[in-house]
């Protein structure tokens, strides 16, 4: 969902699911509420609450209550009553959203128009096709395909003489394959993918829903030591060589450490990243925690502070020589030497390792990569067939060859102009009654025009008349959606309400708050108390590698140099030597400050983890209020919550809501 939309749906306490519910939900509420409204009698699904004039009936209510609150029962009545005060408080918003027209601004209706075809895709295609596809993709998972290719390029839309062309060349350097040349030779010599000069066509192993589709069938249908057949995908015709196909290695959970460095640094900086990756190394072989080496020297910020632990992957995830390394520990708690890879140096260690997830686990993460992929297209064309079928789809072939064949060359130039298909305008075919004609066409035409170089206008107008009559197609059933679906329309009210709520939201309480400066600081003058700070102490830790650094330290300190001054002298060997952090600390902050006495001067050695640690102490700090600028975002957050409550208030004010007792009682009476 995107955050937006969420952020506008969590703040009413009613998440609105992004998909509509399945036909077989085991709660009984919510099923029955899928009906839609207008099949209701107003005897069985009586006004439950009349808000700013406008009445919510009970079956209204309870399908957003049920939905939202999967695991309620129907005689919880703290919690449906509760929620009545979220709903009464939402409804209030969008009405007020109405009031100021919000509804019919172009930023409103685009964005709404935007979500629609977001919402729409699931409905859009054939789910049997795509739940073959979502199986044959698990499927494919279970194993690693190592393979090498050439490629010959042509273009999806080239005209057939050039397609015949390099449909030859390939069947050419097929021929010579058959024969006994080498591959990788060839490859390098004949291929027109640029990554061959330097792989001979090797791209490693990989797995299912990581190459284009018509390649990974192909690949999977290939015995190893065999070459396939032409294979065409949108970069042209391939010739594969499966070399080897393993059973799936799986998904791997990982922690590093990485030092980084590019391939421009100057030697000086990558020979000290290679100096520091290697002694942290001896660190980690001498018994100190690996995570704790991950959080003082990592330079991956994003995982440092949490022991250097990196998302599961699998085949052809991580660069080849992450994924190898990574690979090749042989159980839990093992680390590798250093690894250089193209973002640096890193040490690896093995966390946990687990074959393929079961196809239930799976499923959801397949079904949204198939989305993207063009396996996708399989299920659209199988929904283009459905719907022609269902709409009486009837085509007047002969009047869209004649028109096609009058066009001249300005279609292929990118000038044409869809008026010349007024002169003689015929219907060239019929969907659900209406009739497309090849003024429709050249409109389409025109919109979708592009200069093209070596295809004739005839052949572009040919390819893209059945990209016309596919948009028409889902066009139509994506109009009939709201009423075939009820649910479907229901979630469109709901994305409608959300958008409102969120924009105005935003006016009154989000962006206000960040804006109005003087109304914050005000808030602020009136609330200091509620932001202290606790006793504190202002301190330096000096983390040394030994007592003798330690030692060392204590002496530069007592001669009065600087913090700069003493990192410099003592990390000149070693960059691992010592380690300053200064700052107020608070109980709880750090382990160090929380151990020592609260005292101005130097504190005793703390020996913990292979390392000495010592504390200068310069001042204990009593109590006192926090600056605006020190707590800004929690008291940021107190005055969207005022500015929040005062707006409910004079929506309540504003508007007038009645909830009908004997009716609200019937959802929570067992």
């Amino acid at each position: 969902m995107d955050k937006k939309l969420l952020c506008a749906v969590l703040m009413t306490g009613m998440f609105l699911n992004a998909w509509a519910q399945p036909k077989n939900q085991k709660n009984t509420k919510a099923a029955k509420t899928e009906v839609a409204p207008t099949e209701k009698s107003a005897a069985n699904d009586p006004v439950l609450v009349t808000i700013a004039g406008m009445p919510v009936t009970k079956s209204e209510f309870e399908r957003v209550y049920y939905k939202n609150n999967n695991k309620a029962t129907a005689d919880d009545e703290k919690s449906i009553r509760d929620y009545m005060e979220l709903f009464i408080n939402y409804k209030l918003k969008v009405k007020e959203a109405e009031a100021l027209k919000m509804d019919t601004s172009k930023a409103f209706t685009d964005e709404l128009i935007g979500y629609r075809k977001q919402l729409a895709q699931p409905y859009l295609t054939d789910q049997n096709v795509n739940d073959n596809l979502i199986r044959e993709a698990y499927d494919r998972l279970q194993k690693d395909v190592r393979a090498s290719h050439i490629l010959i390029k042509v273009s999806q839309d080239a005209l057939p003489k050039d397609t015949l062309a390099a449909y030859n060349r390939i069947m050419k350097i097929r021929e010579r394959l058959i024969k006994g040349a080498d591959f990788a030779k060839m490859a390098r010599d004949s291929s027109e993918d640029p990554s061959a000069k330097e792989n001979g066509g090797d791209l490693g192993y990989f797995t299912g829903l990581q190459m284009v589709y018509p390649f990974e069938t192909a690949a999977y249908n290939t015995k190893p030591g065999q070459i396939s057949m032409p294979v065409r995908t949108r970069f042209g015709y391939h010739l594969i060589k499966v070399a080897d196909v393993r059973p799936a290695v799986g998904e791997i959970h990982t922690a590093h450490i990485m030092i980084r460095v590019n391939a421009n640094d100057p030697d000086s900086v990558k020979n000290e990243a290679k100096r520091k990756i290697f002694e942290i190394y001896n660190k980690l072989k001498s018994g100190e925690k690996f995570e704790d080496l991950a959080k003082q020297y990592s330079d991956d910020k994003g995982t440092a502070m949490n022991g250097g632990v990196l998302p599961w992957f699998g085949t052809g995830k991580m660069v080849p020589e992450f994924e190898k390394a990574a690979f090749a520990l042989s159980k839990d708690g093992d680390y590798t030497e250093p690894v250089q890879t193209p973002y640096g140096w890193h040490i690896i260690k093995r966390l946990e390792k687990r074959g393929i997830p079961s196809f239930e686990d799976k499923k959801n993460e397949i079904k949204n990569q198939i989305m993207r992929d063009s396996r996708s297209e399989l299920g659209k064309a199988s929904l283009v067939a459905r719907i022609k079928n269902e709409n009486g789809f009837k085509e007047n072939i002969a009047a869209k060859d004649e028109f096609i064949k009058s066009l001249d060359s300005t279609l292929a130039n990118g000038t044409f102009n869809d008026s010349v298909a007024l002169k003689k305008i015929k219907t060239i075919f019929t969907l659900g009654g209406k009739n497309y004609t090849t003024f429709d066409l050249a409109q389409f035409l025109a919109k979708h025009q592009t200069k093209r170089t070596g295809i004739s206008s005839q052949a572009i107008a040919h390819s893209q008349y059945e990209h016309f009559v596919e948009d028409v197609c889902i066009s139509h059933e994506e109009s009939q959606l709201d009423r075939k679906y009820p649910e479907f329309h229901s979630l469109m009210n709901e994305y409608r309400d959300g958008i409102l709520l969120f924009d105005l939201t935003d006016k009154m309480v989000w962006s206000k708050a960040v804006k109005d400066t003087t109304g914050l600081e005000n808030f602020y003058d009136k609330n200091k108390n509620n932001y202290m700070w606790g006793e504190r102490l202002d301190a330096v830790i000096y983390t040394c590698k030994n007592a003798d650094v330690a030692s060392q330290a204590r002496k530069l300190i007592k001669k009065k140099k600087s913090d700069s001054e003493i990192a410099a002298t003592l990390n000149k060997d070693s960059s691992l030597n010592i380690n300053i952090k200064d700052g107020k600390f608070s109980k709880g902050d750090n382990e160090y400050i929380d151990e020592i006495a609260w005292v101005p001067g130097l504190s005793n050695d703390i020996s913990k983890n292979n390392q000495v640690v010592f504390v200068k102490v310069n001042a204990k700090l009593a109590p006192q209020a926090k600056k605006l600028d020190e707590a800004r975002g929690l008291i940021t957050a107190d005055y969207q919550n005022f500015l929040e409550k005062t707006w409910i208030n004079e929506l309540r004010s504003k508007y007038s809501f009645k909830v009908n007792e004997d009716v609200l009682k019937t959802l929570f009476q067992k």
